[in-house]
């Protein structure tokens, strides 16, 4: 099964110019449309000058959110081909926005596809592009006497993160990449006393 993903850990930059039309492309990590509505306002005040701010954006591990806007530029000229850089790039969780100040001589829709997408291209070029893992959160609670058998599974899985609370009981939070997940999930359920919740 594959639980690994691609994206950016950090903001970059592209620039691009096409018979003097500028074209600058940023590249952002995002986790909601949210961000990405916070982002695009930020860009348009910025920016507030630039003829066009095209963008196109992928969310969640399995891209199956995305969306594109051409801001005003020809149906299909500028937000798809910046789409189409963030599928060849297999990337997810990403904004890339490409501001165009206008040069004085038209591009054409061949013209403009083209810069849009070297564009976007640059600007994941620039970008420290990483691979992470899906992860599962298990939530388990059980009595003091059964930590160090619970403690023993825990240790046979690599990159098993948790954060704990002792009180009356021990209560863990377990943090797994989803290919170890059943198995981690079985090996707890076996331990007699452990109750394991998936939140």
């Amino acid at each position: 099964m594959d639980d690994t993903y691609k994206t950016v850990t950090e903001p970059a930059e592209g620039y691009v110019t096409e018979k003097k039309s500028k074209f600058i492309s940023h590249i952002f990590p995002v986790k909601n449309a949210d961000e990405v509505k916070d982002i695009l306002e930020e860009h348009r005040k910025k920016y507030y000058d630039a003829r066009h701010v095209c963008w196109a954006y992928m969310l969640g591990w399995e891209r199956n959110d995305s969306r594109f806007n051409d801001d005003g530029e020809p149906s299909g000229t500028a937000g798809r081909p910046i789409l189409g850089q963030i599928n060849s790039a297999e990337l997810t969780d990403v904004l890339i926005t490409v501001v165009r100040y206008f040069g004085g001589t038209l591009l054409g829709t061949g013209g403009l596809v083209k810069a849009y997408k070297e564009a976007a291209a640059d600007a994941i070029a620039n970008a420290e592009i990483v691979e992470k893992t899906v992860d599962d959160v298990i939530e388990i609670t059980f009595d003091y006497t059964l930590l160090n058998e619970v403690m023993r599974v825990l240790k046979q899985f690599d990159g098993v993160k948790w954060t704990q609370d002792f009180t009356e009981s021990c209560h863990m939070r377990l943090e797994i990449r989803r290919a170890l997940s059943l198995q981690l999930t079985n090996m707890l359920t076996s331990i007699y006393g452990v109750e394991v919740n998936h939140p």
